[in-house]
């Protein structure tokens, strides 16, 4: 199963589980979503649970908030990530503030959908990697999945939490990234990440796409003597820095590897936190692999501009070097 369909199966469970559940967003029911994420949902649960809307994300985010205030838990898809500015003002002044607001009267279990980050020679606007923005907006969680079961797991859980949830889905590896997934119900929990391959020398932080590159890295320093922790943060916000602590407590290093810009990114909040909270643990000052402070370029240079397993190789190496 791909990454694409465990989010498809996941919305199938929830809306069986749940009628409250319902799904909006441009496409999503006669064509199944841009990608088909929603494919075959509008047949099986009807036009009134999953519903076109117009070519109008400030709608899509104002009208979600308005469901998820009257009792409803929608779940919005947004095209691609770099269309969800026109939204912000309804995801930032009153998705993220509603409980705030009404001091805890009103929730807003709502989840916003949307495909990120580079790799499909997409044009602007498509590539998006703005997960920061939204991790630095208090009231909002931010949730990347790296794997069909995380996929699965993960969206489960960000429906049925009861305050906003901001699910990015990391299109580069939706149909390439493929694994077995029970249809169980079993939600995984928020703010949680995850240990993908145990490690002494080098903890190597990572999220969504780049998970893939971070193994292959991984793998090839294994033949050079140099054992990488990789961790899949999976949650952006809230963040699970006691992983990282404890993983740090074997091997001194930190490498932070992320698609989106380097300045105000979260690599700069995770580097930061492990200043103030396990300054001790580090055997060397903790690093930043990330993309360019612009926007992504257009498909001739996307490649330069995205990160490659032998960027991670030639940066864990010199990490390994210099300390």
């Amino acid at each position: 199963m791909s990454l694409l369909e465990a989010v498809n199966m996941a919305l199938d469970y929830e809306m069986s589980r749940d009628p409250n559940v319902v799904v909006l967003g441009e496409d999503v029911a006669e064509n199944g979503g841009v990608f088909r994420a929603t494919q075959g949902l509008k047949q099986k649960f009807g036009f009134k649970r999953v519903m076109d809307t117009p070519l109008a994300e400030a709608m899509i985010g104002g009208v979600a908030v308005g469901m998820a205030a009257q009792g409803l838990r929608p779940v919005a898809e947004f095209q691609f990530q770099g269309f969800v500015f026109p939204a912000m003002e309804h995801i930032v002044c009153h998705a993220a503030r509603l409980r705030n607001r009404t001091r805890g009267r009103l929730s807003c279990p709502l989840v916003y959908r949307a495909p990120f980050g580079g790799g499909i020679h997409a044009p602007e606007h498509h590539s998006e990697s703005v997960e920061a923005l939204f991790a630095h907006t208090p009231g909002l969680q931010v949730v990347i999945p790296s794997s069909p079961q995380r996929a699965y797991g993960l969206l489960l859980a960000a429906i049925r939490s009861n305050d906003p949830v901001m699910f990015f889905e990391p299109k580069r590896i939706y149909r390439t990234v493929k694994s077995s997934v029970e249809n169980n119900g079993l939600a995984l929990p928020l703010g949680q990440s995850f240990v993908l391959k145990a490690g002494r020398d080098i903890t190597l932080v990572t999220w969504g796409a780049l998970v893939v590159e971070a193994m292959q890295a991984a793998t090839q320093m294994a033949d050079q003597g140099i054992d990488i922790e990789v961790i899949d943060l999976a949650s952006i916000k809230p963040i699970d820095m006691a992983t990282i602590l404890q993983s740090l407590r074997k091997t001194g290093r930190l490498l932070v590897v992320h698609e989106a810009v380097k300045t105000c990114g979260v690599g700069a909040e995770l580097l930061a936190r492990v200043a103030e909270e396990g300054m001790c643990l580090l055997k060397a000052p903790p690093v930043r692999l990330t993309g360019f402070d612009t926007v992504m370029p257009y498909a001739k240079n996307e490649a330069y501009n995205l990160i490659s397993v032998g960027d991670i190789v030639e940066k864990s190496a010199q990490l390994m070097e210099d300390w």
